[in-house]
């Protein structure tokens, strides 16, 4: 696991010098402790080949395999293709020795080298042959071009900026802050889909001008020009009918495999557990798959609600695991500038303060942990597809009876000031079952509304945002899956979506600030393409997921897991912000440095806050959004110096 960063120049005045590119790599320390590596290259005549682009490449690495050996930048024998890689490929084994057949010769045993000679032999459909997580970008003299890649499901983060004679890229958008002249430029339409889905979804970021390579797609930049498209596209319109049997037998097979090929390691290496279903499968086939105990750790918190440490102990004696267990008082005011240091754009989900104490905890005894995410997307496990289930019955009432629902007697009912509340949420659902099932969604994730964004917005910035509405990121995406059932669309949709642009973001980035590698076997495109086209009937019956999940591996889940309610990994946000945070969220949201951005009405704010505070209503995860958005906006727009250290910058 490590960062990369870099880029290719085709005009001589757009070159990156040397002391520019250390400072690139300098600013990815924290994910790669352990060494640092840099190649560069003239913009030159070259005989025979012609005008030669100039590039640059930078590499800081945390070493996992291959220790004394894998340092990169690495190339070929005769130094005409280079390759800056972080991630990890799992099937680097086979591909070697099928490139060894081929009358390849190798090095060093790391995975890096795999890449370098696969490339030669397949060019830019190298991605196509990997297992793995993965940002890797590829510098081909003779074809003079560089090629970029991320991993299919957006497990390493991978951002660049094109501009007229040079395209740049890296891990973290910090890193190319760092190129004299970078634009600091806020995009409106970035704001406003922030607001809408706690994250700045790819490919745009926070800044114009700058973007994501999306998950399972490739960049070629070649004589200036450059070219994007997908490597990766299954048809999750596909549905296989099979009998369960069948595909219980073939998911155990496959994520067992996975969950082998991801202990590759010749440093320590362990496992976050929860106590919920998918960590408690994960390390019980670990435990299954290893000669010894399994080290666990899991992060516990003194509010009972957000606490799991009770089940993450009952797996751990039911697995026999070396379980490490954290207690910890999150302080928001401390971690808060550090997350908006390392996270680079405004990100909203406060699942991110646990996600960094436990990654941070963690890294003390281990180097490499293995986690459970993607199994919610993967067999339809969110509590709210029972809600996409039973508005997908109410799609089939006459009309009358929709508008009925929809705006007569539930709407009547007080709401509770809880969030989570029964009664709240029984409003929210009602109120929008007369949208389309896409907007609906769209409704019941957002943070800030369609209308609650119009009310928030000043008229000077609702007049800078393009005409473009927030919902075509998911129309999009569920496009790959409109003629599956809605339960079964929405959860791929979140697959393609919120997983890599929320959860994967999350865990990157909390994870390698510490200089942890998480690795996720249920993100195993094999797994991914098996339970994408498995019927609904066996992910999810009688208005519960993951069924088929627990079913095959009954044998590892202790029976007060299977039966637990599912607990979200969050902080009490709504106690901080009638408490610790409450003066704090006043003095930066109020204050006329904030106000006089022109994004936000004064009084909307204010009605948030005292709203808030006297107990009327549950604001807490749009004030955090809020408050998210100002403090980094204070970071990385108002002319910090590069060198400050992230310290609270809010006074």
């Amino acid at each position: 696991m490590c960062g990369i960063t870099g880029a290719i120049w085709t005009e001589p005045d757009r070159a990156i010098d040397e002391p520019t590119l250390r400072r690139m790599v300098e600013t990815l320390r924290h994910r790669g402790p352990d060494d640092e590596g840099v190649y560069t290259s003239q913009h030159r005549l070259r005989p025979g080949y012609g005008l030669v682009p100039g590039v640059a490449l930078g590499f800081r690495r945390l070493s996992i395999i291959d220790l004394a050996c894998g340092r990169q930048p690495m190339s070929n024998e005769d130094g005409t293709v280079w390759v800056v890689f972080n991630g990890e490929i799992y099937n680097h084994g086979d591909l070697r020795r099928r490139l060894e057949g081929a009358g390849h010769r190798f090095r060093t045993r790391s995975d890096t080298e795999v890449i370098v000679h696969l490339y030669e032999d397949e060019g830019p459909d190298v991605f196509t042959h990997l297992n793995g997580m993965f940002a890797i970008a590829i510098w081909d003299e003779n074809r003079r071009q560089l090629v970029l890649g991320r991993d299919r499901l957006g497990q390493k983060p991978l951002v660049y900026r094109q501009e007229v004679g040079r395209l740049s890229f890296a891990s973290e958008l910090k890193s190319l802050l760092e190129i004299p002249g970078t634009p600091r430029e806020l995009d409106p339409q970035a704001v406003d889909e922030y607001l809408t889905y706690q994250y700045v979804p790819h490919p745009r970021t926070i800044f114009r001008g700058i973007t994501k390579l999306p998950p399972g797609h490739r960049a070629v930049y070649r004589d200036g020009d450059l070219s994007v498209s997908p490597y990766w596209r299954p048809d999750f319109n596909w549905e296989e009918n099979r009998p369960a049997a069948d595909y219980a037998t073939e998911l155990r097979e496959l994520l067992t495999s996975s969950v082998q090929m991801r202990l590759q390691s010749e440093v320590p290496l362990g496992a976050f557990l929860s106590g919920g279903v998918d960590s408690t499968i994960i390390v019980g086939l670990m435990q299954q798959l290893s000669g010894e105990p399994v080290r666990t750790f899991s992060i516990g918190f003194p509010v009972a609600e957000y606490d799991e440490t009770h089940y993450a102990r009952i797996v751990a004696e039911r697995l026999g695991t070396i379980h490490e267990e954290f207690r910890v008082e999150p302080d928001a005011l401390d971690v808060l500038p550090k997350l908006v240091w390392h996270y680079d754009e405004p990100f909203a989900d406060s699942s991110a303060i646990p996600t960094w104490y436990v990654s941070q905890l963690t890294r003390r005894h281990v180097t490499v942990a293995l986690t459970g995410d993607g199994g919610d997307e993967l067999f339809a496990g969110y509590p709210r597809y029972r809600a996409v289930w039973l508005a997908g019955g109410f799609d089939r009432f006459p009309s009358a009876a929709k508008r009925l629902l929809a705006g007569g007697y539930w709407q009547k009912l007080p709401a509770s000031p809880r969030q989570k509340s029964i009664r709240r949420r029984l409003k929210r659902f009602t109120q929008s079952l007369a949208s389309s099932p896409i907007r609906r969604y769209l409704e019941w994730i957002s943070i800030f509304g369609e209308a609650r964004r119009a009310d928030l917005y000043t008229d000077g910035f609702l007049l800078s945002l393009p005409d473009s509405d927030p919902i075509r990121f998911l129309e999009e995406a569920q496009r790959r899956s409109a003629q599956r059932d809605a339960v079964t669309s929405l959860s791929l949709t979140d697959l393609v979506t919120y997983l890599p642009c929320d959860l994967m973001n999350k865990v990157d980035i909390a994870s390698m600030a510490h200089g942890l590698e998480c690795r996720q076997p249920l993100l195993d495109y094999r797994v991914v393409e098996l339970a994408a086209k498995m019927p609904l009937h066996l992910k999810f019956r009688h208005g519960r997921g993951k069924r088929i999940f627990m079913e095959t591996f009954a044998d590892l889940l202790p029976k007060q897991v299977r039966r637990r309610r599912k607990m979200g990994f969050g902080v009490p946000l709504d106690h901080w912000f009638r408490g610790p945070l409450a003066g704090f969220a006043r003095e930066v949201l109020l204050d006329s440095r904030t106000t006089g951005r022109g994004l936000f009405r004064e009084e909307a704010v204010r009605g948030l806050l005292e709203d808030h505070i006297a107990g009327r209503f549950d604001h807490a995860y749009r004030l955090w959004s809020l408050l998210f958005l100002e403090l980094w906006q204070r970071r990385w727009l108002d002319g910090y110096p590069r060198a400050e250290k992230p310290v609270m910058m809010a006074r």
